[in-house]
């Protein structure tokens, strides 16, 4: 009776401890930074003998469409051959500003670009589809100060800001005048819009969603903003008090803080949605040229464990760990192929884990990059 009751406790340890180990696996397969696999076939090929421009904004509404403000005026005369006169050439046309996808790569509408009742930017550079539905976009181009929101029809409903002379001169304090702003976030509950402002002025400021009314605005570190030139960025000297031109992307996590790319100053700044400041992290802090930070995609779990970060300079994809900035991982690498990046500017990810790339300068692209399971990550390793 005495060697069964020790074999039966021997079976209940061995049992207890398979189990726990089985669970400790789960937990840490559960913590692994995602990993993804191009898909060369994203998208299928455009309608109407249309070619896309540089990607000035790209993302992801609620039904997993993928959303992309791209700049026909940044085709060349070579690439739109068949709309000179006379054409020099089968293709192409350029395809309007913006273009809506569904996951499997197929186009599902096309809008925008001017219209009466308001100023389109001169060029597109920002994106974001709220709640409802709605569509807002920003420009970057000197005389861009303002930003322009449609309903989900396309119907004109809000401008913030409006065009001004190229020769005027930043103005961070501003409360009705944007300055060249880049990204947008929307807080759909709070009825506020976050503005990334910009490649001119240097801060975040926040309007009213529906009426467009000023809320508040502040700087690095959450101070109030200053336009002064701070000369060039220099990753040996102390660190700068003000964001640098661009402040190039805004975005809010599931748990309320906002995200700030400081793209030349190779760093995202957390703040409160009040504006304090809360935390700081580089990438790659040496990075000179462009700036190592140009946007990002928080990951797809609940509590956002990770961000996966475009960098257009050094031309990956960094992985990061949301609550400290290390760096965990990288996708991709600069060139020309399919998974490799030029000037990568753009990201935004679905419900799904995939995500979405855009490319400026002469890469003018979007791919697709889809999340692996554990078992295709534990092979890729083999």
């Amino acid at each position: 009776m005495l060697i069964r009751n020790n074999r039966t406790k021997a079976s209940l340890l061995f049992s207890a401890l398979c189990i726990l180990a089985l669970g400790g696996g789960r937990q840490a397969l559960a913590q692994a930074p995602p990993q993804y696999r191009v898909d060369p076939f994203w998208p299928k090929q455009l309608p109407n003998n249309w070619i896309m421009g540089q990607v000035g904004g790209l993302t992801v509404d609620r039904e997993n469409h993928i959303w992309v403000l791209q700049r026909p005026h940044s085709d060349t005369v070579d690439e739109l051959g068949a709309a000179q006169s006379p054409p020099r050439s089968e293709c192409c046309f350029a395809a309007p500003p913006i273009l809506e996808f569904d996951a499997q790569g197929n186009l599902l509408r096309s809008l925008g670009g001017p219209g009466q009742g308001y100023d389109w930017p001169a060029t597109e550079h920002g994106i974001y589809i709220d709640k409802k539905g709605d569509i807002w976009i920003a420009g970057n181009a000197p005389v861009d100060r303002q930003v322009l929101k449609f309903g989900a029809d396309g119907k004109f409903l809000l401008q913030i800001g409006h065009p001004a002379p190229a020769t005027q001169p930043a103005d961070s304090a501003s409360h009705d005048l944007l300055g060249r702003p880049s990204g947008i976030a929307v807080d759909d509950e709070a009825h506020e819009v976050y503005i990334s402002d910009g490649y001119m002025n240097k801060r975040v400021i926040v309007f009213d969603s529906e009426t467009g009314a000023f809320k508040r605005l502040w700087g690095a570190y959450g101070n109030p903003p200053d336009d002064a030139d701070p000369g060039a960025y220099n990753p040996a000297g102390t660190v700068d008090p003000q964001f640098r031109n661009p402040v190039h992307c805004v975005h809010i996590s599931n748990d309320g803080f906002v995200y700030v790319c400081d793209r030349t100053n190779d760093r995202i700044q957390v703040f409160t949605k009040q504006g304090k400041f809360l935390k700081e992290f580089f990438v790659r802090k040496e990075t000179l040229g462009q700036g190592s930070v140009w946007d990002f995609a928080f990951s797809r779990d609940a509590e956002q464990k990770f961000m996966i970060l475009a960098d257009g300079e050094n031309n990956l994809l960094w992985t990061l760990e949301r609550s400290t900035g290390n760096v965990l991982g990288t996708t991709g690498h600069s060139g020309r192929n399919a998974g490799q990046f030029h000037w990568v500017h753009q990201i935004a990810g679905d419900s799904d884990g995939n995500l979405y790339t855009g490319e400026v300068d002469n890469a003018k692209r979007i791919q697709k990059f889809v999340l692996v399971s554990v078992e295709e990550g534990k092979s890729k390793k083999q």
